[in-house]
């Protein structure tokens, strides 16, 4: 509950510190049919979630793509209802007059599939916890394993579907940093600018392993079964120790430290037994399990599998796959980052450089870690603003 708070408390005084106007917003659905990964497999029917703020002009070349992080969905700025306690993750940025400002600019935002939150109300989306129309079942581990790639293809005949054929620009935190990198790799006609926040263009050896512990909590929970539990109890213990996992090396130990309840020396109920909680891991295992019945185990399993894949391009090598880029690029990976660490994404832009392209590079200060590409953000908003809305 407190991490709860503390989350609240650094959302609403970001948006606190703008006097700009509330957008108000809907969720929207889309579906495809027929819709064949990039690993060959067809999905009969494929439905994501998405919204948007601003207008779409009469050229419809004034639109920008939002793609949100591993546990995040499209709800990227303004509230449903202004009853809403908090607005979407980068209100702070997008919006009128803001770094995205929606006066000029058509903002979009969809789910992605096997979002890690298919319980949540507000989330639509396609995946193992989805219908199999050839079982009446969820699908389970039946679900094709899917691709940051194919994110970007679902995300693209969304926006075929409103007659949008390019984006002005691309912007993604995390997950969502691939997802726009892999847009500019994939489909370098359609893309003018694209903006990598807390990202990188592949995945490296460390990182991959660092995703798999996400994994192994949830494959060790004897309800897990396979994957199939669908008709009997939730993994939730393994689901929560990898909510728990994620939140901790999400956070810099400073921000970590602050906001933990602090232990006694030697306390009484830590020498009692080892079976016994201590404060910071009731603290942390607890905010963890009162999230852990809206998200869905298997989604968690693709969503690891789909980032510990990702090399931009999906080419042979990685630069390969960014030679295709022709858009303008900005990378803003924060500094005290442990879990996608800035030599990743330097890595990127030295190969970008290498190229003879001329990415830009700053990094976001801050004591959140990986969460400063969403708390510390507007530190940057007058280069995002810049970069956007530069010739």
């Amino acid at each position: 509950m407190k991490m709860r708070i503390y989350w609240i408390a650094a959302v609403l005084l970001l948006s606190m510190n703008s006097a700009h106007a509330e957008l108000i917003v809907k969720k929207q659905a889309f579906t495809m049919a027929d819709y064949v990964t990039v690993g060959g497999e067809t999905i009969p029917e494929v439905t994501v979630g998405w919204e948007a703020y601003g207008e779409l002009n009469e050229t419809k070349d004034n639109v920008i793509l939002i793609t949100h992080f591993f546990s995040g969905n499209s709800h990227a700025a303004g509230k449903y209802a202004e009853t809403d306690p908090l607005p979407g993750y980068w209100d702070s940025i997008i919006g009128p007059g803001k770094a995205i400002d929606t006066n000029k600019y058509y903002v979009v935002s969809s789910d992605t599939l096997v979002n890690a939150f298919p319980g949540d109300p507000n989330v639509i989306t396609t995946g193992p916890k989805s219908i199999n129309p050839a079982t009446g079942k969820p699908y389970g581990l039946d679900f094709p394993v899917v691709t940051i790639r194919d994110f970007v293809n679902v995300q693209k005949a969304l926006l075929e579907s409103l007659g949008i054929e390019k984006l002005h620009a691309v912007v993604g935190a995390s997950m969502g940093s691939l997802q726009a990198i892999e847009w500019a790799a994939a489909y370098p006609d359609s893309v003018e600018r694209m903006v990598s926040v807390i990202g990188t263009g592949a995945m490296d050896a460390w990182t991959i392993m660092a995703l798999e512990h996400w994994a192994r909590p949830i494959k060790a929970d004897p309800n897990w079964n396979q994957g199939d539990y669908y008709s009997g109890e939730a993994p939730l213990t393994g689901v929560t120790s990898t909510l728990a996992m994620i939140t901790q090396q999400a956070m810099h130990p400073t921000i970590m430290n602050m906001q933990a309840p602090k232990q006694d020396v030697l306390p009484d109920a830590g020498l009692d037994s080892v079976m016994t909680d201590l404060p910071a891991v009731s603290y942390l295992f607890g905010a963890a399990a009162g999230r852990a019945p809206l998200a869905d185990a298997n989604h968690l399993l693709y969503l690891v599998r789909a980032n510990q894949l990702f090399v931009a391009g999906h080419d042979e090598s990685l630069a390969k796959g960014l030679s295709n880029i022709t858009a303008k690029t900005l990378f803003l990976p924060a500094t005290n980052d442990l879990l996608l660490q800035p030599y990743l994404a330097k890595q990127t832009v030295a190969i970008l450089e290498e190229q003879g392209k001329a990415p830009q590079y700053e990094e976001i200060q801050g004591i959140w870690g990986h969460l400063d590409g969403i708390f510390s953000i507007p530190t940057k908003a007058e280069t995002l603003k810049a970069f956007i809305e530069s010739d």
